[in-house]
């Protein structure tokens, strides 16, 4: 590979860290080839793009974004290392990984790390955690779910305290003098 092709893969790859808001480095370094090819599939199936680069490329083009990524070099950037995007989900490729261990194993893929919104996870302990975490539009229809919860209860009330009355005032009516 020459200079300049190294050159445009690594500004490619400094675009998509910087408009992509969720990627999560792994290495499939145990899978086969029909193992590969299985994940990729899967990877296209939730909607998130699997690609595999040089450790080298990924540092430097980690490093041009301008975010202080500094601690993925030394700890992540070792071995065989694939990112996955996700542009609409932060959960989806921890799901991805986690069900794809069920399937071809636990040692068949290693998360590394993941940057959700400009924080850093690092190591197999943060993948639960990652698989939990709750998207922008969870979190806001919770908070306005919450909002409206009291102002429910109160026209519940009222409406109920309508019906009531409008029993107390017919039973009273009907009652014989």
């Amino acid at each position: 590979m020459t200079r300049e092709e190294k050159n445009q893969i690594i500004d490619e790859l400094s675009e998509k860290f910087a408009v992509t808001p969720y990627f999560y480095i792994a290495s499939t370094a145990g899978l086969t080839v029909a193992e590969a090819n299985q994940f990729r599939s899967l990877c296209f199936q939730r909607g998130v793009e699997y690609k595999v680069f040089k450790n080298t490329l990924i540092s430097k083009a980690l490093a041009k974004t301008g975010t202080d990524y500094s601690s993925l070099d030394a700890e992540v950037l070792t071995g065989m290392s694939g990112i996955i995007f996700a542009t609409e989900n932060a959960k989806v490729p921890a799901k991805l990984i986690k069900d794809f261990r069920k399937e071809a194993g636990k040692d068949k893929i290693a998360f590394k790390a993941a940057s959700i919104e400009g924080g850093i996870y690092i190591g197999e302990g943060q993948l639960t955690a990652l698989e939990n975490i709750k998207s922008k539009n969870e979190i806001i229809g919770e908070v306005i779910g919450l909002l409206q919860s009291p102002a429910k209860n109160v026209v519940s009330a009222l409406l109920s305290g309508e019906k009531k009355l409008a029993g107390i005032v017919k039973t009273l009516s009907e009652r014989p003098e």
